[in-house]
């Protein structure tokens, strides 16, 4: 043990420092375990004030301390910081791949002359001969692991590189250990403390309730225009939405960007100057929300971050606390909402196909905590906590949506008792779904293989499906009637107390799920699933006014609108041409060519009757920039043969035939002039395109096809009808 100083000296460099007069929570007995040389674990939800434990006692202890963070961008926010805390910008560097020679010579030079105080290492780094060989010959005052989670593969940002970390520490020369994490279950903890050898250490664990936040899960419909809607009614507050792929990444800014909103994007397939411009616009409050992946925010010292949404749910419920864990730190409002749809967890599934069997079993576990989470109708602080081996004793924590909208409880102590009688009847060797399908009475492959269909207990349940009886083993675990042994895959064990309950059952109420299966992924900027029901008188309307206009023009109705479209507008009322660009089949073509005499007629008619327009109507789309659009348009300009243009993307000629109707419907004149010359001659292009101009009532192809009669194809109809769309309505 080494001598600690007092503590008038720790508050003195407390207030010179960093600024502060006191303490936050447990950070004072901390500093005080890592100033006496004792190995240290810290677990301290995110905004608790983690870095502080390790910087403070780094500035007073002789030697430099060595800071092992898994990202280049926290690092720098972390050095910048410390830096401007001191006078010289010697007292902190970090050593990484994005220094040159020439910087890697001044920071090395600073260390040595004693000087720095902290250096930030990436476990990469950290591997490297010339580093070890470095870090060799200078005073290690102590190791601080930062996010320390990435160890653990049970963790949800497994890096296998931090693995490597205690024999590199030996190689170098050992010194007191610091291992700090914001998430940790209690398996991911020990998983922790072993591999960094390190099980004899201090253990400092804060409470992962953060009262001023308010969790809620909605069904994921129409989450874009949801998302906006949310946006718009809190102007000015910061806000988070995760999504998981890049891609939607870049769609949801650019679709939020279009509606009037201030947001960035940002994902790790950026370029690094790119998302870190974007990293400071967002703090420098330029811009309201970031749409980032998970890459986004660690270690991110913005307090008055309003909102995080998920637009996808996260792989794990230790990503889901670290990223809600974001908004609201200085322990003002934080909204916490999260779009779910199971879809989104049959998409993750897919992704760990063709990972090894362990990772994806541990991933498959992960995504169950989630699944339960989002599913059950339970207190979500309650079902947060139990996931990090914290019990919740309040029977309301009245912000959350489960307790402010609580669903009715029934009596369910029989179907506990049936659940805990079938984990004995298969000697507590197997997991949640098993035990479901049994009571369930469903034999598939696995129970047939065990002959679990001749139990006794078979079927016993079969009145309800394996989702309720998934939803019972759910809250008798978190009664703590059952354990999972997630060491086993997530087997599932009586405790004392269930093996008590068993003998003596008492009352137990039971919460029915969520049911989200009616939840519907949206493509694009869309709409999504329609709701609303159209307005018939308008729609009537709307088809006079087509009429007349198609007269004056002399081209069939259908030519100006589809009736789609027409339904369309009788159900978003749209009043600009700007809005009218946001119907379906209408591109910017058609809104400009027609679109004025509609939008007069629609806002005429809203007026008179006092209708109340969806205000949803306000989510513009993004134009479609798909490349097959343009690139389909740019080679018809060029005259090339469709069958070349089909080949070349992988459609057959169905497929492109369907893109270049679209093309068309949505107001883009095509000219196909020089293939329909080459595949179909004149006297037969003439008959078509007069059915269309004279005879035809829509421009339904099966009528074309009985109207027109077997000598003629299916697609030299479809050829000439494109021919005449384009011709006649753009």
């Amino acid at each position: 043990m080494g001598n600690v100083p007092e503590d008038k000296v720790i508050h003195d460099y407390l207030k010179r420092y960093f600024g502060f007069d006191t303490f936050k929570g447990p950070q004072e007995p901390i500093i005080k375990n890592v100033l006496a040389g004792r190995d240290t674990f810290v677990l301290m939800p995110t905004g608790g004030g983690k870095s502080l434990c390790y910087q403070l006692p780094a500035v007073m202890k002789e030697g430099t301390a060595i800071v092992i963070s898994p990202l280049i961008a926290l690092m720098k926010n972390q050095v910048d910081a410390m830096r401007n805390f001191s006078t010289g910008d010697d007292v902190a560097h970090f050593l990484n791949s994005s220094l040159n020679k020439t910087e890697i010579n001044k920071v090395k030079k600073d260390v040595i002359s004693g000087v720095t105080k902290l250096l930030y290492v990436a476990p990469e780094s950290l591997t490297k001969e010339e580093n070890i060989d470095f870090l060799k010959n200078i005073t290690v005052s102590f190791y601080a692991i930062d996010e320390a989670h990435c160890i653990s593969e049970w963790g949800h940002d497994f890096r296998p590189e931090y693995r490597r970390i205690r024999p590199i520490v030996d190689t170098i020369g050992r010194a007191p250990i610091i291992a700090l994490t914001a998430t940790a279950t209690p398996k991911v903890q020990h998983d922790i403390q072993k591999n960094l050898g390190i099980l004899e250490a201090d253990v400092f664990k804060s409470s992962f309730n953060r009262p001023n936040l308010y969790y809620e899960v909605r069904s994921k419909v129409d989450a874009t225009k949801e998302i906006i809607k949310y946006i718009k009614n809190n102007p000015g507050k910061s806000g988070i939405v995760y999504c998981l792929s890049r891609k939607k990444v870049e769609e949801l800014a650019e679709t939020l960007k279009v509606n009037g909103i201030k947001a960035l994007p940002y994902h790790a397939g950026m370029d690094s100057s790119t998302r870190t411009q974007n990293q400071d616009k967002f703090l420098m409050e330029e811009a309201d929300v970031i749409v980032a992946t998970i890459a986004f925010g660690m270690g991110i010292d913005k307090p008055d971050i309003r909102y995080v949404i998920h637009y996808d749910i996260p792989k794990s419920l230790e990503g889901y606390y670290q990223e809600t864990g974001r908004a609201g730190r200085d322990g003002g409002e934080g909204r916490c909402i999260a779009y779910y749809s199971y879809n989104d967890i049959q998409k993750l599934e897919k992704f760990m196909q063709g990972k090894p069997i362990a990772e994806q079993e541990i991933g498959k576990q992960l995504l169950l905590e989630t699944v339960s989470y989002a599913e059950s109708s339970i207190c979500r602080r309650k079902t947060l906590l139990h996931y990090f081996g914290e019990e919740y004793k309040q029977e309301n924590c009245e912000a959350c949506d489960n307790c402010l909208h609580p669903k009715t409880q029934f009596e369910g102590s029989e179907y506990v008792v049936n659940v805990l009688e079938a984990v004995v009847a298969v000697k507590e060797k197997f997991k949640a779904d098993h035990i479901a399908n049994i009571l369930a009475g469903k034999a598939t492959s696995a129970i047939k293989s065990y002959k679990h269909h001749k139990l006794e207990i078979f079927g016993i349940g079969e009145e309800k499906d394996e989702k309720f009886w998934n939803m019972v083993i759910r809250q008798a675990l978190i009664a703590k009637l059952l354990t999972k042994d997630i060491e086993n895959y997530g087997l599932l064990k009586l405790t004392p107390k269930g093996k008590e309950y068993l003998e003596k059952p008492t009352e137990f109420m039971l919460i029915e799920d969520h049911d989200y299966s009616d939840a519907e992924e949206e493509e694009g900027g869309g709409f999504g699933a329609r709701t609303a029901a159209m307005d018939e008188e308008l729609f009537s309307i709307l088809k006079d006014l087509r009429k007349k206009i198609s007269k004056q023009k002399n081209v069939p109705p259908f030519v100006i609108f589809q009736d789609p479209s027409l339904e369309d507008m009788a159900i978003q009322y749209p009043v600009t041409i700007d809005e009218l660009q946001n119907i379906s089949g209408v591109g910017a073509g058609k809104a400009q060519r027609y679109g004025k005499e509609f939008v007069e007629v629609i806002r005429k008619y809203v007026e008179e009757k006092e209708i109340i327009r969806p205000l949803d109507m306000v989510v513009k789309s993004v134009v479609n920039k798909s490349g097959l659009k343009v690139y389909i348009i740019q080679s018809i300009d060029m005259k090339r043969p469709l069958e070349d243009i089909a080949e070349a993307k992988g459609l057959d000629m169905d497929e492109l035939l369907s893109e270049i109707e679209a093309i068309v419907n949505s107001g883009t004149r095509i000219n196909l002039d020089y293939y329909i010359d080459m595949v179909i001659d004149e006297e037969r292009q003439h008959d078509i395109y007069s059915y269309f101009r004279e005879e035809a009532e829509t421009d339904s192809l099966e009528e074309a096809i009985n109207a027109l009669g077997s000598e003629f194809e299916e697609e030299e109809i479809r050829l000439i009808r494109i021919k005449f769309l384009s011709e006649m309505g753009n």
